[in-house]
């Protein structure tokens, strides 16, 4: 097992603060945010530095229905390989549904959410995760997710999910205590039995990371600081067992490095408390092998695919919600799937707001209560612009101008001109334009 000590998330924002940071042993960055062939200099120096990188998919979606993509499992490996890793990791999530299994459009949920802790839904998982075993050049570590829901008609608690995962895959596992915090507020789980029912011997590494609260739904935002009861299941957790690494995320509202360190340091001070109040050291158990991992029965598969699909139209298209679910808390869990999708179409097309200006936000989220996302970001940040155009949006002739010549620019058969000369001349349009 490796031993990977104090890390923190690498983000493009933080990148330069992290390289000074002091204490940092390893660092885990989005795998679907490097590329291969251009890592990004700062991960470079890390690595040359010694400090280990660790790619964390976000895309793969081994919890949904569908086998593994190759594709994806190709891409994966092939970032593990570039930056020198010891281990990959993704989540115990699904992130799409429909498609061919449900003979329906597919649709993306633009988010991790969470499998029914089902026989059959872990029947599937398990296949799933072998097969991306099998597909990567190291280990694989799965990691629990937070939801703002539950699945009706569960069989099995969250610890014990985990465990038959763990056994019947080897699979090691990424324990998320943020994740375990936000599941006791919001599905009344108990995170000391959580820990209680894992197979701790499975452990790679531990996320920990802050979120907020509102109106009693508490939401991992990865965006506010490391609250008490996080580092609280942080110490529980350590003083059952010694973590081989533990990262503290951050994905927005960058603080200060300053703070990022203070943060660091309290997670430390978690870590030690629980250590020691740890009994006597014991030997690490030894893991047995992996059972035959049967494959999963196609009925199996379809009938988990048309659960999916049913929950993630009722989430992304407005459909009714699947008997048995809180229709609130889907509703609570809608909203906030629409307000992501807006934040990342703004990050990857930081144009779109620019041009719209104020009327970006609420154009966008009436353009996804209509329009499921059925792609990728990029293509969603194209149609939605193609849709604005289609009903004579925005009103401003300028802004539509613009807004249709930045369409053309990225979905054109043929790349337009970037000479200075025609760039300029572009520009001196626009300024008319809008005059």
């Amino acid at each position: 097992m490796v031993r990977l000590g104090t890390g923190i998330g690498w983000r493009p924002e933080i990148a330069d603060a992290v390289e000074r940071m002091p204490g940092v042993d390893w660092v885990e960055a989005v795998a679907e945010n490097v590329c291969p062939g251009h890592l990004p200099e700062s991960l470079l120096r890390l690595r040359e530095r010694g400090v280990t990188v660790v790619p964390h998919g976000v895309s793969l979606g081994l919890g949904g229905a569908e086998r593994p993509d190759e594709t994806r499992l190709t891409a994966l490996a092939e970032r593990a390989e570039a930056l020198g890793s010891p281990l990959v990791t993704e989540h115990i999530a699904f992130v799409r549904a429909g498609g061919a299994l449900t003979a329906s459009p597919r649709l993306e949920a633009g988010h991790l959410l969470p499998v029914p802790r089902t026989r059959d839904a872990l029947d599937v998982l398990c296949e799933n995760v072998r097969i991306a075993q099998d597909a990567l050049p190291v280990p694989l570590a799965v990691e629990n997710i937070a939801a703002l829901f539950s699945w009706p008609g569960e069989e099995m608690t969250e610890g014990q999910f985990l465990y038959e995962l763990a056994d019947r895959t080897g699979v090691r596992l990424l324990i998320d205590v943020a994740n375990l915090h936000t599941n006791h507020v919001n599905r009344g789980e108990d995170p000391a039995k959580a820990l209680a029912e894992l197979p701790l011997e499975a452990l790679a590494y531990v996320h920990v990371a802050g979120g907020i609260e509102r109106d009693g739904v508490w939401h991992d935002s990865h965006a506010h600081p490391v609250p008490r009861p996080v580092l609280d299941i942080l110490t529980d957790l350590a003083s059952r067992v010694s973590p081989p690494g533990v990262l503290l995320e951050r994905d927005e509202n960058f603080p200060a490095p300053e703070e990022l360190e203070r943060e660091l340091d309290t997670i430390r001070e978690a870590l030690a408390t629980g250590g020691a109040s740890r009994t006597a050291a014991l030997p690490e158990p030894v893991r047995t092998a992996a059972r035959a991992v049967p494959e999963a029965p196609a009925p199996v598969r379809e009938r988990l695919a048309l659960e999916q699909t049913a929950l993630l139209s009722a989430l992304v298209a407005g459909t009714p919600a699947p008997e048995g679910f809180d229709r609130v808390r889907l509703g609570v869990q809608a909203r906030a799937l629409a307000a992501k999708r807006a934040d990342v179409v703004a990050k990857v097309a930081p144009e779109l707001p620019v041009i719209l200006g104020d009327g970006y936000r609420p154009a966008f989220l009436a353009y996804a209560q209509r329009h499921p996302m059925t792609g990728g970001y990029r293509r969603d940040a194209l149609e939605f612009a193609g849709r604005l155009l289609a009903e004579g949006r925005p009103a401003d002739a300028g802004a539509r101008a613009e807004l249709r010549e930045w369409r053309q620019e990225r979905s054109g058969a043929k790349p337009r001109s970037r000479r200075p000369g025609v760039r300029l001349a572009r520009a001196t349009r626009r300024v008319l334009l809008r005059r």
